[in-house]
């Protein structure tokens, strides 16, 4: 992708405050500064539809990864699930656009949904958990606001926030083969390929084949390949499950048909279920360790991927240094809390904003027109809601992929190195828990440091995690040996 020049001054002016703008510009122009940054109206147009055809993945991923029972045995209706992903989406990705005004997009971070599903939900119920998320976002908007977001940042290790990464691509790609039925839990082994060591029934065979299609595309460079892969998927589903080849009980989440009109009103029944509290059987320890972990999940990627993005659009300086950063990762964080209000868990910026940037979008106009798509998915649940839940996890596992490849940014020579982002990759998939796998890596970093007599590299900040880590870790025998249960 080539990047168009743009005046210094582009994101800096902004503000608009004493900005000179040339008569004959309409509003619209000088509101968003499209002119100023090279771009025109058409483009910016086309970023935003781009960006949306490259994210719409989400609308299904999001509902499959929270489809699961919380400690109540209660679930979330994939209605209500759609609607609340697509609302939280354009809320946060309009906010974006009028507010921030650079053509990054939001939606639910699958991190963020992850830790949900996995590790908040079998301890509590939907709207405590959805009230974990309004907290984690706040913190962060807390952190911006401080200044705290950029120290911490870097203060941790670069190997250790690709580690993080690489991390949750494996545990995001587990959930998606045990979603697909491809991994099930073993009798005589942990895990097993399919039910009985061999894959069962139609569904994930279609789950595979979903897959390797969305990687061929991926490999020949093709835009929006994930979602060509799952509208795919979903199509020869249909077919087959017309045809009567694949036994409609054979569906995990239901056969894929469309029950009444392809267009209904938005299922906004979870909205506004949020719950702060009620946690006495959880304990405040725990709680603590929850909205540190949600904070972790929703808070590396989206600075890396605001800069990143930033960069390619022209909108960051030589240094990589972004005017207005602050704004974008407080509007980042504000979608955390907007995203537990809506049922949706937290929202974060998307890598895929990029693809938009690719098509010449320059401006918060393309972020706009993305949340308008988002808005309008609000009336189409019922199409949504056709894809299976195998075909829609043949994309977890690619975004696993993804994530994977920050692999190459880490020296595998240098083992004060290679060991900590070992133990922080593999350890979230095996204990099925992203707090472990950090933990892991901020203990094993520090104590490798501290035995090369490199305790100066560590920093304050280190130490403090380290502390925090070793309580977690401890604090059963803890609790045993002060008598408490």
């Amino acid at each position: 992708m080539t990047q168009q020049s743009v005046e210094p001054r582009s994101v800096a002016d902004d503000a608009g405050a004493g900005t000179r703008v040339p008569a004959g510009r309409s509003w619209l122009d000088r509101y968003f500064h499209i002119s100023r940054r090279g771009s025109t109206v058409a483009r910016e147009v086309r970023g935003g539809v781009t960006t949306f055809m490259a994210m719409a993945y989400i609308l299904l991923l999001n509902p499959l990864i929270l489809s699961g029972k919380d400690a109540a045995g209660n679930t979330l209706g994939q209605q209500a699930l759609i609607t609340a992903t697509a609302f939280a989406a354009a809320c946060t990705t309009l906010l974006m656009g009028f507010a921030g005004r650079v053509p990054l997009a939001l939606a639910a971070g699958l991190s963020v949904s992850g830790v949900l599903s996995s590790q908040v939900v079998p301890q509590m119920t939907w709207p405590q958990a959805m009230g974990m998320c309004v907290i984690y976002g706040v913190v962060i908007m807390l952190l911006v606001f401080t200044g705290l977001r950029e120290m911490i940042m870097n203060a941790i290790p670069l190997a250790l926030k690709h580690a993080i990464t690489m991390g949750i691509g494996l545990f995001v790609a587990l959930i998606g083969f045990y979603k697909a039925g491809f991994v099930h839990q073993g009798k005589a082994t942990p895990v097993t390929l399919g039910p009985t060591g061999e894959l069962a029934g139609w569904p994930v065979l279609l789950f595979a084949a979903t897959l390797l299609l969305i990687f061929m595309l991926q490999a020949r460079g093709v835009p929006g390949a994930i979602l060509i892969g799952i509208v795919s998927g979903t199509v020869l589903a249909v077919v087959l499950n017309a045809l009567g080849v694949i036994d409609p009980r054979q569906w995990a989440s239901g056969a894929p048909e469309l029950h009444g009109g392809a267009v209904s009103m938005p299922d906004f029944s979870i909205f506004g279920k949020v719950e702060f509290g009620g946690w006495d059987q959880v304990g405040a320890m725990t709680v603590g360790m929850i909205v540190f972990t949600l904070v972790l999940a929703g808070f590396f990627d989206a600075m890396a991927t605001i800069i990143g993005v930033g960069t390619e659009a022209g909108l960051a300086d030589d240094q990589g240094r972004m005017p207005g950063l602050s704004k974008a990762l407080f509007i980042d964080g504000a979608g955390g809390a907007i995203g537990g209000v809506a049922g949706a868990s937290g929202q974060t910026v998307f890598v895929e904003s990029a693809t938009g940037v690719g098509e010449g979008a320059r401006t918060g106009l393309s972020s706009v027109v993305t949340g308008l798509f988002f808005a309008a998915c609000l009336f189409f649940t019922p199409l949504t809601a056709i894809v299976p839940g195998e075909v829609a996890a043949a994309a977890l596992v690619v975004i696993g992929a993804m994530m994977m490849m920050n692999a190459r940014h880490v020296d595998w020579s240098d083992r004060g190195t290679a060991i900590p982002v070992f133990l922080t990759v593999v350890i979230m998939p095996f204990t099925y828990s992203i707090t472990a796998g950090v933990a892991a890596g901020v203990l094993s970093y520090v104590a490798i440091k501290a035995a090369q007599r490199k305790a100066r590299e560590i920093g304050a900040f280190m130490w403090g995690l380290t502390v925090i880590f070793l309580v977690y870790f401890a604090l059963n025998p803890i609790e045993s040996w002060l008598g408490v249960h």
